[in-house]
């Protein structure tokens, strides 16, 4: 297997924030690139934060903090990123951004770096053709919010080789995540869950059946689930999920995945959910009120 000690991280949103943490705690040397410079910087406001978060809760000993920061270095430069000997791609959830992506790191990637896509729903084997190596290209899928949950799906596409995947498998283990091993169908496996029940609970409050609070109360106390299905939906981002649908739709062309309109409604307003202040919820008081 081909030993990885650098991980170049692209895309400084909160996913790519979160991967970068993780990595830079497991003792890797992070290299986080974003197109708007500006963003790498919030980023390393956000894991410091985070950190510091862990500390006071006890998650974490406060020599850890100190530990982790000097693994993480920003840079705008993507040759640097290329002399990793693992990329992460993490932009946002989109097939076309994302090959641009990809597309503009291949002429600096060293022959040993392998490379990897963060999607949650796009298909591993059409991004590794917008590469120089779909040999050694494969999806790492962190959930949302890396520096918290356990598990990472690993999915290989059509030219995925055994070495990259054993490599990447030891990878996402040795940051203390449990994998699960995914086929390159639409959204994997968590999403290809997920996703439909949040939009079957944006139909069922769409139809009138409940109301955003009924429907989330229902699900935390009568299937025992943690958060609700809207709550659930804007924690991840509306527009996320919409995105995850869209995929669906398309990639496996069956009716129970079209998107509910009262969700493409809400992404179309901006109201995506926490990172936007209103989603199902409305988050810019004290406390959290329905929007319906």
């Amino acid at each position: 297997m081909a030993e990885i000690k650098t991980v170049g991280v692209v895309g400084a949103g909160q996913m790519g924030a979160g991967i970068a943490q993780v990595c830079a705690m497991a003792g890797y040397d992070v290299r986080l690139h974003d197109v708007v410079g500006e963003r790498v910087d919030v980023a390393l406001a956000l894991v410091g934060k985070n950190l510091e978060r862990q500390a006071a809760k006890g998650s974490i000993e406060p020599g850890q903090v100190a530990a982790a920061l000097p693994h993480i270095h920003r840079t705008d430069d993507l040759a640097v990123i290329g002399m990793c000997d693992l990329v992460i791609e993490a932009t946002t959830e989109n097939e076309e951004i994302k090959k641009a992506a990809l597309r503009s790191l291949v002429p600096h990637l060293g022959a040993h770096t392998l490379l990897s896509s963060n999607t949650s729903s796009i298909s591993i084997t059409r991004l590794a053709s917008a590469t120089d190596r779909p040999e050694r290209f494969i999806g790492l899928h962190f959930m949302y919010p890396a520096p918290v949950m356990k598990l990472v799906e690993i999915i290989r596409g059509i030219a995925t080789d055994t070495d990259t995947y054993e490599t990447v498998v030891a990878f996402a283990k040795s940051l203390g995540k449990t994998t699960a091993n995914a086929e390159d169908f639409p959204a994997f496996i968590v999403n290809r869950v997920i996703a439909p029940m949040i939009n079957e609970a944006v139909y069922t409050l769409y139809e009138g059946v409940g109301t955003v609070d009924a429907i989330d109360t229902a699900m935390k106390l009568g299937a025992n689930h943690p958060m609700g299905p809207l709550e659930l939906g804007d924690f991840i981002g509306l527009d996320t999920v919409l995105a995850i649908m869209n995929v669906l739709y398309e990639g496996l062309a069956d009716s129970k995945y079209r998107p509910c309109p009262l969700l493409v409604k809400y992404v179309e307003a901006g109201w995506l959910g926490r990172k936007t202040g209103r989603g199902f919820y409305d988050y810019r008081g004290e406390t959290p009120v329905p929007t319906r």
